[in-house]
């Protein structure tokens, strides 16, 4: 059987996934109001999800670089849009974690809006990877993005971390469970990604997904051929 990274009737998504983030990723610029947004400079691919699921540990794992989105034992550290440049192909976007901070309400629901207004209003959003805890699945804190999403029509792609603290079978029901309720989203991309940033279990496929989606794109004319 195939990896889900490659297409049959079109490129090796894997090894384009590993030419892409081969090349160098930093981070340029942060935004803590809708405002403060970076002017426009290609597409954009945003990280979202609970405040503990491991999206700084993610991010670092895809691009290969320890501490290129900042990790913290604290939830609710990340209180800004973070964009990181990679490769001057696309954007990846560290978004504030939802669901739990040890900050006041007043700035929790500062930062929630937003999250919100991101999604709603940037056009060089090209998709959303919800990340959820596979520990745990999906939680009444994700039904507000979800719902924002589905609103405003932006693709996402749910992607499952900490796979590495679940059985296989484990892992294939919590798949399966949140495969059934994903149905019920126009949004949603049906491929779920399994990962752990710790073992890189599922890396290759994440990178394979968003090569993909820049390829479908057409927003990387030379990346696949010189990495």
């Amino acid at each position: 059987m195939p990896s889900e990274g490659v297409r049959e009737d079109g490129p090796d998504l894997i090894e384009a996934g590993r030419r892409l983030f081969a090349r160098e990723a930093q981070f340029y610029w942060a935004a803590a109001k809708k405002d403060g947004l970076p002017p426009p400079r290609g597409l954009e691919i945003a990280f979202a999800g609970r405040s503990n699921v491991g999206k700084s540990s993610l991010i670092n794992a895809l691009t290969g670089r320890n501490s290129l989105a900042r990790t913290s034992h604290t939830p609710g550290r990340t209180q800004e849009l973070n964009f990181f440049d990679v490769g001057g192909v696309f954007s990846i976007v560290d978004m504030p974690g939802y669901g739990f901070a040890a900050v006041g309400k007043e700035k929790v629901s500062a930062w929630t809006g937003l999250i919100h207004d991101y999604l709603r209003g940037r056009v060089q959003l090209a998709r959303v990877m919800l990340l959820i805890d596979a520990r745990h699945g999906l939680k009444n804190t994700d039904e507000p993005i979800l719902e924002t999403l589905g609103k405003s029509a932006v693709a996402y792609q749910v992607v499952l971390t900490k796979a590495d603290e679940l059985s296989a079978a484990q892992a294939a029901s919590r798949k399966a469970e949140i495969a059934s309720v994903l149905k019920k989203h126009a949004a949603a991309h049906p491929e779920i990604i399994l990962t752990s940033s710790r073992t890189g279990q599922g890396i290759e496929d994440l990178r394979a997904s968003i090569a993909g989606l820049l390829v479908d794109r057409s927003a990387a004319p030379d990346w696949m051929v010189n990495p």
